[in-house]
């Protein structure tokens, strides 16, 4: 495994003026269903925080335990979710609470003030203050208490050596067919393992290949298509992860993670994407995504969500056109 600079290559460019103005390097492997490397850009074993790209296998031990049988898919999509603290993001986490005789305080993962503009407007307007339900990792958590409360673990479940956390680091190093070689406290306040880019895109061609038949395949196959049903859930609007899915129709499961991570998983191919931007810009993983998704015929690169992110012209507040986004020459591969 090597350092997540080493061997970055670039990726996409930001162009202005006629000049180049920035540019976003980066590692994108894309992996089959035996694990091996159909194609890759960059270094495939530079080692990374996955942060919330890996929320789907942080899900696993909630149905593998038997812990979350039953639950909805609009429930399974918001433990995989990065929500957008919307009103419907808050009341569905603490519904799913409640049913568990729980509530907001019993939630570690910390709060900020929502993404969404309607709820931070109502926010202001009422003086209320945002609360851990807003956190965008509020349905995960949510998940882990359901988890914890199965395996009867003590209340600090974000703790390292917590049974939950155990469980979820024990179902990471499976997947993605490594040894963590440590982790990073998250935003949320959760370890988060790390892993190679490589590893990472293992993980997410398993989710792909996975047919059901054992626990672990049955989750799988849960998770992925509770996203691709419920990608309101996941994210939220104008956010890339909602608007993708629905652009592809259901037939690829998404997910981003903090500091230029991002995931695919693409079931009718069998194939896992994972991608790394160096510099953590967010419009570099997005720009990067929507290229390798319409390298591998999922997406309709002319789609607005797609355009959106690369493509389209770039304009300032004044709608005065000033760049736009460009992929540098080689990524992906023509």
């Amino acid at each position: 495994m090597s350092d997540v600079g080493s061997g970055a290559v670039p990726l996409v460019e930001v162009w202005r003026g006629g000049r180049m103005e920035s540019q976003h390097r980066g590692h994108a492997v894309i992996c089959d269903s035996s694990g091996a490397i159909v194609e890759a850009w960059g270094e495939p074993s530079a080692v990374i925080y996955p942060r919330s790209s890996c929320k789907m296998i942080q899900a696993l031990p909630l149905l593998e335990s038997g812990a979350g049988a039953g639950l909805s898919d609009r429930r399974l999509a918001l433990a995989c979710a990065s929500h957008q603290g919307s009103a419907m993001h808050v009341q569905a986490v603490r519904e799913w609470l409640a049913e568990m005789s729980l509530a907001e305080g019993d939630l570690r993962c910390g709060a900020h003030e929502p993404a969404d503009i309607p709820e931070r407007n109502r926010l202001i307007c009422t003086g209320d203050e945002a609360c851990q339900l807003h956190n965008n990792c509020s349905g995960k958590h949510a998940g882990f208490l359901m988890l914890n409360r199965h395996l009867g673990g003590g209340s600090e479940y974000v703790e390292p050596d917590h049974p939950v956390q155990k469980a979820v680091r024990a179902a990471f190093e499976e997947v993605t067919g490594e040894d963590s070689p440590g982790y990073g406290i998250d935003g949320c306040s959760a370890p988060n393992f790390a892993t190679s880019v490589h590893g990472l895109a293992r993980a997410m061609a398993r989710f792909a290949a996975a047919k059901g038949g054992n626990a672990r395949e049955e989750a799988m196959v849960k998770l992925r298509t509770a996203m691709t049903l419920h990608p309101e859930m996941v994210a939220g609007e104008t956010r890339a992860c909602t608007e993708l899915m629905r652009a592809m129709d259901g037939r690829v499961a998404l997910k981003t993670g903090a500091d230029g991570v991002f995931v695919a998983i693409l079931p009718e191919q069998q194939i896992g994407v994972a991608l790394k931007i160096v510099d953590g810009a967010t419009r570099g993983s997005e720009a990067a995504l929507v290229a390798l998704l319409a390298h591998l015929g999922v997406l309709d690169a002319a789609h607005p969500a797609a355009q959106k992110r690369l493509g389209a012209p770039q304009r300032n507040w004044r709608g005065l056109h000033w760049g736009e986004m460009r992929l540098s020459d080689g990524f992906p591969a023509a």
